[in-house]
């Protein structure tokens, strides 16, 4: 009976979670990623503070890293779009022409001649938004991403600023026999955390020279525009690697590439995999979120669906957070079992022979 009634507890707790994370997107969403990189910085900042920096410009120093890293980002994804931009009227050509392709496939194939196929498109178009409509929607949407990111940054300076308190907080909210068990929680999240991004990023820059450098060497045009696509896309784990490549297969085609620079990008992509899972994630980011894969694809699904995009990017350092709250709190312990995974930290070809002698 207590099983029971602690089940439904527990059902009855994630429900009002979800109904509030969905209704408070637009003031968690800033307040969560900026907490995931507040604990990315906590370790310099610490530093810092060691050699007699006040807490405000260690904090603000972590910021303007922050901001520098992601101005840095931006300008290097602008540049790449000028030049992305300038072949623009060769791209048009090509896929005009592969236009023309399909609609000669498709009345071949269903009877459907091409006069037939623009008034089923232009029907389409109809049903959709005007071109105000997609204007002033996507003008809304720029807005709000940018006030988003510039909460990110304001958050992630008073997070970093207010740690201590913070800290106290979880102490004084805390039982007395449960006190030691909150600061443990929030030490082991910071370093999961920490341990997560900061391997994350490093292997995030390895991926932009070997794919930036393969893509050179294949010959596909803008080869540093489609290698950082597809470096920044590794933040959202499984799905983002295959929108990349994906993302490239489509520049590549409209652009005029055959089938053998396809079939390039193909095994560059292969190989990269290759290198990423046994020789990048041993070394640089390890098993710190120790999730079994079942749950890391509901946790991505599920984020997606109550947050989008950045809910995808925070659903594995949260995922990896949650599970220590259950391995910690011993009525919690089954769910981080079931949750977790068996599986040790995987090595490196070169470090399991050394391991045999």
């Amino acid at each position: 009976m207590r099983k029971t009634t602690t089940i439904l507890k527990v059902l009855l707790i994630f429900t009002l979670i979800v109904c509030i994370l969905l209704y408070a997107k637009s003031v968690l969403a800033p307040l969560a990623i900026a907490a995931i990189l507040a604990m990315l910085f906590v370790g310099l900042s610490k530093k810092l503070e060691k050699r007699g920096w006040p807490r405000w410009a260690s904090a603000l120093l972590s910021v303007g890293i922050l901001f520098a890293s992601t101005t840095g980002l931006l300008l290097l994804l602008s540049w790449q779009m000028q030049s992305f931009a300038s072949n623009i009227d060769s791209m048009k050509e090509n896929i005009l022409q592969l236009i023309a392709r399909l609609q000669n496939w498709i009345d071949a194939q269903f009877g459907l001649d091409q006069e037939q196929q623009k008034s089923l498109a232009k029907e389409q178009v109809a049903t959709g938004k005007s071109n105000s409509g997609m204007a002033s929607s996507f003008a809304s949407g720029f807005f709000s991403l940018l006030v988003d990111m510039i909460l990110v940054f304001v958050y992630t300076y008073l997070l970093l600023f207010y740690r201590t308190r913070i800290k106290k907080f979880l102490i004084r909210v805390s039982a007395p026999n449960d006190q030691e068990q909150a600061l443990e929680i929030a030490h082991r999240s910071t370093e999961v955390a920490t341990s997560y991004m900061s391997g994350l990023a490093k292997m995030i820059v390895v991926l932009w020279l070997l794919y930036g450098s393969a893509f050179s060497l294949i010959g596909v045009e803008n080869a540093l525009f489609f290698a950082v696509l597809c470096g920044v896309l590794e933040l959202v784990p499984f799905i983002g690697n295959l929108t990349g490549t994906g993302l490239t297969i489509l520049g590549v085609i409209a652009q005029g590439g055959k089938s053998d620079l396809i079939i390039g990008v193909l095994v560059v992509y292969a190989v990269v995999q290759f290198v990423q899972t046994y020789l990048l994630e041993p070394l640089i980011v390890g098993t710190e979120v120790n999730i079994n894969p079942l749950f890391t694809i509901i946790s991505l699904v599920a984020a997606e669906a109550i947050w989008g995009i950045s809910g995808m990017v925070l659903a594995i350092p949260v995922a990896g957070i949650i599970k220590i709250v259950c391995d910690t709190v011993p009525s919690l312990q089954p769910y981080g079992y079931l949750i977790g995974s068996d599986k040790k930290r995987r090595q490196a070809p070169w470090q399991r022979k050394g391991a045999e002698k």
